[in-house]
């Protein structure tokens, strides 16, 4: 499904995007999709301090582990039975 979106802008920056569509062989509307698609994929979800303090938090914790190879075996081994 489609949804129609509607932004009032004035002539002259209608007019500058229009030529940035064109150097771009983009339709206007084309040109708006790609520009909001690389928007919201650049833009952060979330403050800097929020993630910090996930990465800060996790750090904190400390759990056993192994040698990767002997737990790549044991994993191996639960998934054919033996």
């Amino acid at each position: 499904m489609s949804t129609r979106l509607q932004v009032v802008i004035d002539d002259e920056e209608l007019e500058e995007i229009r030529r940035v569509a064109r150097r771009h062989g983009l339709t206007v509307s084309e040109w708006v999709r790609q520009t909001l698609r690389q928007a919201r994929r650049t833009t952060s979800g979330g403050s800097v301090e929020r993630k910090l303090a996930a990465i800060r938090a996790a750090a904190r914790h400390e759990f056993p582990t192994g040698d990767i190879d002997d737990m790549l075996h044991d994993i191996e081994q639960g998934y054919i039975g033996s």
